[in-house]
């Protein structure tokens, strides 16, 4: 039966809700038939999961992924999600961390994700796999740092890092977990079938998002009537296509933030965003972190020799 997490008061396992912003909380699960998670109203931190052994299937909003052994999936927060068990497997064996991932993430990430914040890293080389779950082990442990830390009381063997030493440390683990699988994974087919008019639309939104785009616009841009260009979309995508627009703004402000220093109001106008404070709430719910603090992010991330996208 489905958990409804969002009101429960402890870490992410069965029974438990998303953990708060701010700590790093991980664990190893090794779960049966019948275990679910589900937060209709999403999580306020970013979910890392790595799968050893079985399977797992993982939505967040209309993207859904099947996870078998030596993948990692990542779900941004602020979006309605659920993980179980996969269908048919006998098992789902897997490491999980919730945290807030670091600017320098996002760009190793994004050619894996999808519109709705899900990031599914697959056909990882299997050489790797023992170097990747090494780094959940360290990062299992030094989130558990003697004096920094404290394991969950309910004998799940979640661990908690409180302080910044332990959780540092952690991040630093995941990070090379991150990197190893994102730099080494083949990059992800394009989804098969897609109507040539959606593809025309999404080459549009992304060649230019901060346009004022509209549906009738865009419609009218493949001679498509707006009622069956928002139906053949979703369909197609599993979102619509004013929220493909969102997503591609979005993304538009994090690569300007990452990569010039123009003011944040420039930014939210040159992404397409009419008011700043809508920018900032909107974006903070996806990345993470408001745009000033994602900037200062990359900024330091960069600073580090041998860090960086």
């Amino acid at each position: 039966m489905p958990v409804p997490a969002d009101d429960l008061p402890a870490a992410a396992g069965p029974g438990a809700p998303s953990p708060p912003p701010g700590l790093v909380v991980a664990a190893h699960f090794d779960e049966a038939p019948g275990y679910e998670i589900d937060r209709p109203r999403g999580s306020d931190s970013w979910l890392f999961t790595w799968t050893t052994a079985g399977g797992g299937l993982l939505r967040q909003g209309a993207s859904e992924v099947r996870a078998g052994t030596g993948d990692l999936v990542v779900l941004a927060p602020g979006v309605p999600h659920g993980y179980a068990v996969a269908p048919g497997a006998p098992r789902w064996r897997f490491w999980w961390a919730h945290c807030q991932a670091r600017p320098s993430w996002t760009p190793w990430l994004r050619p894996y994700g999808t519109d709705d914040g899900l990031y599914a890293v697959s056909r990882v080389p299997e050489a790797l796999h023992p170097r990747v779950e090494t780094a959940f082990w360290r990062l299992y442990a030094d989130a558990r740092r003697p004096g920094e830390a404290e394991e969950a009381p309910d004998g799940s063997g979640i661990a908690v890092a409180h302080g910044t030493t332990a959780r540092e440390l952690a991040l630093c683990a995941l990070e090379e977990a991150v990197l190893l699988t994102t730099a080494a994974a083949r990059a992800p087919l394009p989804p098969p079938g897609l109507d040539e008019r959606v593809r025309r639309v999404q080459a549009l939104l992304a060649a230019d998002p901060g346009a004022p785009h509209t549906v009738d616009s865009l419609a009218a841009l493949v001679a498509l009537s707006p009622s069956r260009l928002s139906h053949l979309f979703t369909e197609q995508t599993g979102q619509s296509p004013m929220r493909a627009l969102r997503e591609a703004r979005l993304r538009h402000a994090a690569r300007l933030l990452e990569g010039t220093g123009l003011p944040v109001e420039r930014v939210a106008a040159a992404s397409g965003f009419v008011s700043p404070f809508h920018f900032t709430r909107v974006f903070r719910a996806r990345y993470g972190s408001p745009p000033g603090a994602y900037r200062d992010g990359m900024r330091a991330t960069k600073d580090v020799p041998g860090k960086g996208p």
